[in-house]
């Protein structure tokens, strides 16, 4: 049940005070007086019932609490603020471009759908598309060159300041040329696979952690010839001229499988599985065009589900 104590005032307050890391700077930014933003600070509290914020040597932390409630609350403005803007959706002009990071699955999977279907909406808007490494589309996301970034959860203390909106969950897969000789092979995969060159995830990526683990888990210790790469242009190109082995997101080469062009060994990867959804910043302010967008890759997203 919706405690009606909590207005927007709080949450707007809540989320500024997140995002400056400071009462001061917050009470700047929302042209308010600092005890008035303390008072604010307090009054949520109160009603929740925990604290959301701590002391941290001369300044101000989020709690483990407050990083929860943040990305609820910063999905309740932001659906607010979609909720106004489309009432005036059908006056709307065009706006500046929509930048949006990608994950390679991503462009792979989803964006070639959602863009189809935000081109019929005719906003005149432009959408400029940034592919790289979650990390790196995050920090861009962060001091705002970006917009919106789609790709995997990240971990919790790179989220503070965000919230992230599932859409789906995926797993990564190991694949090969077809006619590679695991592709057929009856013996423990693990055994062989020090044989052949691994494409690997880089390190420091969201999806590294858990193709390590699976080494692991299978005996695994280290993998004599390897390749980090981000770039699945590479990773097709590579495998066609080769016996490698390349360990990527599924999404990113679905469309491989299902043509034949790219196999996928017979390896458990369920424990690689994790969600994938759009992370925007919990200060974002919705634009009629941006709202569109988000209805199209959440569609998009649906439909490649």
């Amino acid at each position: 049940m919706i405690d009606t104590r909590v207005k927007f005032r709080h949450l707007l307050t809540f989320l500024e005070v997140a995002r400056q890391k400071s009462v001061v700077k917050a009470a700047g930014v929302l042209h308010v007086s600092q005890p008035a933003v303390t008072k604010t600070i307090r009054e949520l509290e109160e009603v929740l019932g925990v604290s959301v914020f701590e002391r941290d040597g001369r300044g101000i932390r989020i709690t483990r609490t407050g990083e929860v409630f943040m990305q609820h609350a910063g999905l309740a403005v932001s659906a607010l603020r979609q909720g106004l803007d489309s009432v005036t959706l059908a006056s709307a002009k065009a706006g500046p471009p929509l930048r949006v990071g990608a994950l390679p699955t991503v462009s792979a999977k989803v964006m070639p759908r959602a863009m189809q279907l935000f081109l019929k909406e005719n906003t005149g808007v432009t959408v400029s598309i940034v592919t790289g490494e979650n990390a790196v589309l995050l920090e861009q996301l962060r001091i705002g060159e970006l917009d919106l970034v789609v790709g995997r959860l990240a971990a919790p203390e790179q989220m503070t300041g965000f919230f992230f909106e599932h859409l789906y969950s995926e797993q990564v897969v190991f694949v090969v040329r077809p006619g590679h000789p695991l592709a057929c092979s009856s013996g423990n995969l693990f055994d062989e696979i020090g044989r052949y060159p691994v494409l690997m995830p880089i390190r420091g990526s969201v999806i590294r952690p858990f193709v390590e683990r699976v080494f692991i888990a299978n005996g695994v210790a280290a993998i004599p010839s390897q390749i980090e790469t981000v770039s699945d242009s590479f990773g097709r190109a590579f495998l066609r001229q080769s016996d490698a082995i390349w360990i990527i997101s599924q999404g990113v080469v679905c469309g491989d499988l299902k043509e034949g062009t790219l196999v996928a060994l017979p390896v458990e990867t369920s424990q690689t599985r994790g969600p994938v959804g759009l992370t925007m910043r919990t200060d974002t302010v919705s634009q009629p065009a941006f709202a569109i967008l988000l209805r199209t890759i959440r569609e998009a997203a649906r439909s490649s589900a």
